[in-house]
C-alpha cells in the first residue's frame, strides 16, 4: 500500500478515544443518529484532501463534497474570520458582501436564471423551491425519481424514495425510475429504455392529473447520484422537460451534489444536458462547510413568489456566508478547479476502467468529473453479494487510510466525490488503494 499520510500536517490530538466519543454521542444525540463504518472515525483535523483523527492517523478524502476546495482553506477561513470580526447580520439591512456574492454567483449562470434567494441549507433551498413552483401552476403534484434524496424538512420527507420515512410518500408525489443503460440486467438498447422512461413519466403525469393535484414539479439532481450516477439515453431529459411543461409543471434542478464545477465540463450539472431548468436549487459546497444555500430563478418567479409572501430568513444570505461563498468562487477561479476536475477525473477514469476490466465483479465505471463510482456485481469467487462487495471494499479501503462510500438503488456503486482540491497526484493513490482493496476481495 502506498504511504497515503499528509507530509504538510502534523496530527492534533483531539478529547477522548473514538470509543469514548461514541459512547457519549448516543447519550446525547441518540443511537439512530447514522455514523459511516463498523468503527465510526474520530476526527479532529482537516487541510486540503487530508483529514486526522484522534489517534493521529491521517486520511485521504476521496468522498466528501462539502469542503468543495479543501478541508480547512485558507482563503475561506480568512474570509470568514474578517467579515465575523466586522458584522454578522440578516438580510433586512443593506450589506455589500451579501450582494457582491449575489451577483458573483447569478453571474455563473446561463441566460434566464438571473434572481437569488438565500438559505440555510439544500434542505431549506428546495422545500423553497417547491413554494415557488406550488404559486406559479397552482398545483401540488410532484414527480421525483424513485431513488433519490433532496433534503429533510418535513415537506421533503414526503418525497424522499432513497431513506426510510415512517410515512412513505404523500397521496400528490409520483416517483418514477430514471432509466440506465448501465444498471444490472438491463437489456433494452439506448432507444427502447428511452421509450420505457418517458412511458412511465407519461403515466405518472396522467395520474396526478386524474387525482386532481396536477403537475408542480419535477425535482432531479442532474447526476443522479442518489440512484447511483446513472448513465442515460440520449434526450431523455430534454424529453422529460417537454413533458413537464407540457403539463403546467416546473423543473428544478437540485445542484447541491452536481454544482459549482464538480462534472468539470461544467460549472452546473443541467448544462450537461443542454437545458436550462426553471429552478436551480443549491447547498453544502456553495459556503465550504459554513451552513448556506440558495435558490437561484427566474426574475418573474421569484418576483411573483414574493409579492404573495413574505419569505424571511434570519440566519440565510448573512454576510459571513456570504464571505464564505465568494471564497470558494475566488478560489475555484484563482486555482482553475474545474479544469482540474476534468483532467483529474479524466485520469481517474482511464484508470478505474483498467481496473474494471481486471475483475469479473466490476461491471460499470460511473459518473463524470470528479464524481465517480465503479459499479459491483456479486462476486463469483468468493459468493459475496454485491451489496457485501461494496461494504467490505468502503470498509477494506478505510483500513488502508482511505475514505469512500457507497450509494445506489442495492448499495452497489462505490461513490468517490473528493474536494475540488483532488489532484493526480492524489488520485494515483486512491487507484492503488483501490487497487489493493479489490485484489483482498
Amino acid at each position: 500500500m502506498p504511504n497515503t499520510q499528509n507530509p504538510r500536517s502534523r496530527p492534533k490530538q483531539g478529547k477522548g478515544s473514538a470509543s469514548g466519543l461514541l459512547a457519549r454521542r448516543r447519550q446525547t444525540l441518540g443511537v439512530h443518529s447514522p455514523l459511516f463504518y463498523d468503527e465510526p472515525i474520530a476526527l479532529v483535523s482537516g487541510e486540503g484532501v487530508w483529514v486526522t483523527d484522534v489517534d493521529g492517523r491521517t486520511y485521504l478524502d476521496a468522498y466528501n463534497n462539502v469542503p468543495h476546495v479543501g478541508h480547512c482553506n485558507p482563503v475561506v477561513v480568512e474570509a470568514i474570520c474578517a467579515q465575523a470580526s466586522q458584522l454578522n447580520i440578516h438580510t433586512r439591512y443593506l450589506n455589500s458582501q451579501v450582494i457582491d456574492y449575489a451577483e458573483e454567483l447569478v453571474a455563473t449562470f446561463g441566460a434566464g436564471l438571473d434572481k437569488v434567494s438565500f438559505t440555510n441549507s439544500g434542505s431549506e433551498a428546495n422545500d423553497l423551491a417547491f413554494r415557488i413552483a406550488n404559486q406559479r401552476t397552482g398545483n401540488t403534484g410532484i414527480i421525483v425519481s424513485d431513488f433519490s434524496y433532496h433534503g429533510n424538512t418535513s415537506l421533503l420527507a414526503d418525497v424522499t424514495t432513497a431513506l426510510p420515512t415512517r410515512n412513505g410518500l404523500s397521496d400528490n408525489v409520483r416517483a418514477i425510475r430514471i432509466p440506465d443503460l448501465d444498471a444490472a440486467g438491463n437489456d433494452l438498447s439506448s432507444a427502447l429504455l428511452f421509450e420505457k422512461g418517458i412511458r412511465e413519466l407519461d403515466a405518472a403525469i396522467e395520474s396526478l392529473n386524474n387525482e386532481g393535484f396536477g403537475v408542480s414539479a419535477f425535482l432531479f439532481d442532474p447526476l443522479f447520484s442518489t440512484e447511483g450516477l446513472c448513465r442515460l439515453p440520449d434526450g431523455y431529459l430534454q424529453a422529460l422537460q417537454q413533458r413537464i411543461h407540457a403539463a403546467g409543471g416546473l423543473v428544478i434542478s437540485d445542484e447541491v451534489q452536481s454544482g459549482f464545477g464538480r462534472t468539470g465540463e461544467a460549472m452546473w450539472g443541467h448544462e450537461l444536458s443542454g437545458l436550462t431548468p426553471d429552478i436551480v436549487t443549491m447547498g453544502k459546497p456553495m459556503g465550504n462547510g459554513h451552513p448556506i444555500g440558495g435558490v437561484v430563478t427566474r426574475a418573474e418567479l421569484l418576483d411573483e413568489f414574493g409579492a404573495a409572501n413574505l419569505y424571511f430568513n434570519t440566519f440565510a444570505g448573512n454576510p459571513v456566508s456570504a464571505a464564505a461563498g465568494r471564497a470558494v468562487l475566488q478560489v475555484m477561479n484563482d486555482e482553475d478547479l474545474m479544469a482540474n476536475a476534468q483532467s483529474t477525473g479524466s485520469g481517474l477514469k482511464d484508470g478505474l476502467e483498467q481496473l474494471a476490466a481486471r475483475f469479473d465483479f466490476v461491471s460499470a465505471v460511473k459518473g463524470r468529473g470528479l464524481f465517480f463510482g465503479i459499479e459491483l456485481l456479486s462476486d463469483p469467487k468468493t459468493g459475496l453479494s454485491a451489496p457485501a462487495v461494496t461494504k467490505k471494499l468502503v470498509e477494506n479501503m478505510k483500513s488502508n487510510n482511505i475514505l469512500i462510500s457507497k450509494v445506489g438503488r442495492h448499495e452497489t456503486v462505490l461513490k468517490m466525490r473528493p474536494p475540488l482540491v483532488f489532484n493526480k497526484s492524489h488520485a494515483e493513490l486512491l487507484l492503488e488503494g483501490l487497487e489493493a482493496s479489490l485484489n483482498n476481495i
